[in-house]
């Protein structure tokens, strides 16, 4: 195990963060979160580099102690999770030790607002984890669209290759009763894995097939019910999806993006206005129907705010 400062040892996870083009507002809250975690180290005797499950525990229970909510410790411990997975990537610890603590302590779920059920929600690594992951290319750019524009099922498969604007790194979607905007944006991990499927789809899509997603055995528009069993079917080999629980909270399926979408976005402090407009969702009150976005500045803190995956 490398020996290095607590102080040295964030500073260049910092710096990794930024060549991630992570957001300045993830970085700070990274940086001050470690920053807590090592003062209570340092209190010990300890240092991040000699951190095992006991001690992890004893700070879930300081914290809770504190006063400090469940949802502030799973996000303190999101960031754990994060700076384990840069150091076993660095070679200076071999395990994230964060991980296990995280499933047994820390699983984390979004309630579901019309019947109290939970709906699984996982952080930034495992879904950099999960797509990461998947070998097939359509699968690949079915996923990371999933994720980085939280459009629903029916509006994906609606997509057509004109729909989408290179230029300003948007599609157009088709009207549904229950989307508002039609315009979602998406970033350049997301522009990389549809090119590299659009190559693809070249050797696959009939000459009139107009849809993006095309089907490896017809040729013609990709269907709900391939798109969904390809999906999940990724998802179980990462250990997100359980196929023969009757438990919502152990499925993994396409919606899940949309909820990670919108939390990560508020996580990263983009104001309820733009995110109910990327989300498309209905304006009900006089201020949010009389209110206007401007829609360059919708992209920019959208791909400001967007979690990078790390896509290869």
């Amino acid at each position: 195990m490398e020996s290095i400062s607590d102080t040295e040892l964030i500073q260049r996870f910092m710096a990794d963060c930024q060549i991630r083009n992570l957001s300045r507002y993830t970085i700070e809250s990274y940086k001050s979160t470690l920053n807590l975690f090592s003062f209570f180290l340092r209190k010990r005797k300890l240092s991040l580099l000699n951190v095992d499950r006991e001690v992890l525990r004893d700070y879930i229970s300081f914290l809770l102690k504190q006063g400090i909510d469940y949802k502030t410790i799973e996000n303190r411990f999101s960031t754990f999770s994060s700076f384990y997975e840069y150091a076993v990537y660095e070679n200076i610890v071999e395990k994230n030790i964060v991980l296990d603590i995280r499933k047994r302590y820390l699983r984390r779920y979004k309630k579901n607002d019309n019947n109290g059920s939970k709906r699984k929600l996982i952080d930034v690594e495992e879904m950099s984890r999960y797509i990461n992951q998947i070998f097939d290319i359509r699968t690949k750019a079915i996923a990371i669209l999933f994720a980085k524009t939280g459009i629903r099922l029916r509006e994906l498969i609606a997509i057509d290759v004109d729909d989408i604007n290179w230029d300003l790194m948007s599609i157009r979607l088709k009207p549904t009763h229950k989307r508002s905007n039609l315009t979602v944006f998406f970033d350049y991990e997301t522009a990389i894995l549809l090119k590299r499927w659009l190559k693809k789809r070249e050797t696959i899509a009939n000459k009139n097939c107009k849809a993006l997603f095309a089907s490896y055995n017809t040729g013609g528009r990709l269907g709900r019910h391939a798109i969904y069993e390809s999906f999940t079917k990724w998802a179980e080999k990462a250990g997100l999806h359980n196929p023969h629980s009757d438990s919502l909270e152990e499925h993994f399926t396409p919606h899940c993006c949309r909820h990670w979408f919108t939390t990560q976005l508020r996580r990263a402090g983009m104001s309820r206005e733009f995110i109910q407009e990327l989300r498309g969702d209905k304006r009900n009150s006089a201020m949010d129907i009389y209110y206007h976005i401007d829609r360059e500045e919708l992209r920019k803190s959208y791909l400001a705010c967007i979690p990078q995956l790390g896509i290869c």
